[in-house]
C-alpha cells in the first residue's frame, strides 16, 4: 500500500476506565497501533479526546464534572497528563508528538488557516506526529466545533487526508440497538450519510443515537462532502488500524473500502463501459447491494430491459428509477426473463458461468444516486 494521510480519532470512551478515568493499557495499545501505521509509512495525525477524563481526578472530583467550569479546569489539569502520557509511550517507539489545541476561530482566520496548514504539514514533513485536540479550557460554546468527531472531520479534510478512522467503544452502526435488539443489524458499509439515517441516530432506544453515534455520522457526512471516506468501529492491537486501511476493520465503512485505487476492471466498468441494459431491482436487493456489500441474486430483480448477453454491463437502477451502480452481468436479458420463481438450483443453469449472482460484487461499481426516469 503507497502511503497515505491517515486521520485518527480516540474518542474518550476508548481512553477510560469503568471509572472514567484516563486508562494507562487502553492509551499503550492505541499508540502501539499508531506507532505500527508510522512504521508502514503512512503520514499520522491524531485527534484525542481525554483531557477531563485525565485531569479530573487530579484536581480533586470524584466523578466526572457536569459544569462547564468544571470540565475547563479538568481539561486544563488533564491536556498536560494526557500529552505526558503520549509523549512518554511514543518515545519507546522513537516518534517524536506534537501538541495543538484548536478552536472553530482558527477556521475563521484566512492567515491562522493557512498557518496551522502549514505548520502541520511541516511538523509531518519531518515525521512528527501532530495531537490535535479541541481547546476545552479557553473554548466557549459559540468557538467550539461541538465535539472532537466534527473536530476530526474538518481536519480530514483540511488536510486532504486519504481515510478518517473514528475509532470507539462500539463495532459500527446499526439499524437499532443490539444491546437491546437481538435483530438489529450492523451496517458494514454505507455508501454516504442519509437524513433518514440521522433521523434514526436520533430516536430513543436507537443504538445509533446512543455512545455519541450521532456527532459521528454527522462527522462522517462532513468528511464525505470534503472527499474524505471513514471508518467508525473498534479494535484492539497493535495491527488494528492497519486492519482497518485493509478492509478488515471491526466497524463500518462509510464512503468507500480503504483502497488504494480502484482495479482496472472496476475502472472500466464504471468509466469506460458501453451498457447494454437496465436492470431494476427491490429494496431488499439494493441494500444487500449498498449497504452489506453483497452480490445481486435473481430473487431482487423486478424488471430487465434489454436486449444484453451475459458479460454485457448494464445499469441498475432501484424502483424509483435512481440509478445505483453498473455491473456485469452473468445472465442474458432473454434468460433473465426466465427465471421469476425458480429457485437458485434453478436458476444457475442459466447463467454463463453456472453462479448464481446476476452481478457479482466483484464486478459491481456503485454510483451516488441519480433519477434517471
Amino acid at each position: 500500500m503507497n502511503k497515505q494521510r491517515i486521520v485518527v480519532k480516540i474518542g474518550s470512551s476508548s481512553l477510560t476506565n469503568e471509572q472514567g478515568m484516563l486508562s494507562t493499557e487502553k492509551l499503550s495499545d492505541h499508540v502501539n497501533a499508531l506507532a505500527h501505521l508510522k512504521a508502514l509509512g503512512h503520514e499520522v495525525i491524531l485527534i484525542s479526546s481525554g483531557a477531563v477524563a485525565a485531569g479530573f481526578g487530579p484536581l480533586g472530583f470524584s466523578v466526572r464534572p457536569n459544569t462547564i467550569a468544571g470540565k475547563q479546569a479538568a481539561a486544563a489539569v488533564g491536556q498536560g497528563l494526557l500529552m505526558q502520557g503520549y509523549n512518554s509511550l511514543f518515545k519507546q517507539h522513537q516518534i517524536v508528538t506534537a501538541q495543538m489545541l484548536l478552536t472553530k476561530e482558527d477556521f475563521y482566520s484566512q492567515e491562522r488557516y493557512r498557518n496551522l496548514f502549514s505548520a502541520i504539514s511541516e511538523l509531518l514533513k519531518n515525521g512528527a506526529l501532530p495531537i490535535l485536540n479541541e481547546n476545552d479550557s479557553v473554548s466557549i460554546e459559540e468557538l467550539t466545533f461541538g465535539d472532537n468527531d466534527m473536530l476530526s472531520a474538518i481536519v480530514s479534510g483540511f488536510l486532504h487526508a486519504n481515510a478518517l478512522i473514528i475509532l470507539t467503544d462500539i463495532n459500527g452502526l446499526y439499524d437499532g440497538n443490539p444491546n437491546t435488539e437481538k435483530q438489529a443489524k450492523k451496517y458494514h458499509f454505507l455508501p454516504e450519510i442519509t437524513d433518514e439515517l440521522l433521523e434514526l441516530a436520533g430516536g430513543r432506544g436507537s443504538n445509533v443515537g446512543t455512545g455519541g453515534m450521532k456527532s459521528k455520522l454527522l462527522a462522517a457526512k462532513k468528511a464525505l462532502k470534503l472527499g474524505v471516506n471513514v471508518f467508525v468501529g473498534t479494535g484492539k492491537g497493535k495491527e488494528k488500524l492497519s486492519d482497518i486501511l485493509e478492509g478488515k476493520g471491526d466497524g463500518t465503512y462509510i464512503g468507500a473500502p480503504f483502497q488504494e485505487q480502484m482495479n482496472m476492471k472496476k475502472q472500466w466498468i464504471g468509466l469506460h463501459s458501453q451498457v447494454m441494459g437496465t436492470i431494476e431491482i427491490d429494496e431488499g436487493a439494493e441494500r444487500a447491494l449498498l449497504q452489506n456489500g453483497k452480490s445481486l441474486l435473481p430473487a431482487g430483480l423486478t424488471r430487465v430491459e434489454g436486449p444484453f448477453e451475459a458479460l454485457d454491463i448494464v445499469k441498475v437502477v432501484n424502483s424509483k428509477g435512481e440509478l445505483l451502480g453498473k455491473g456485469q452481468t452473468y445472465y442474458s436479458s432473454e434468460d433473465l426473463d426466465k427465471l421469476k420463481g425458480l429457485t437458485t438450483d434453478q436458476t444457475v443453469k442459466f447463467s454463463i458461468n453456472q453462479r448464481a449472482e446476476v452481478v457479482h460484487r466483484d464486478n459491481w461499481v456503485p454510483i451516488e444516486k441519480e433519477n434517471t426516469k
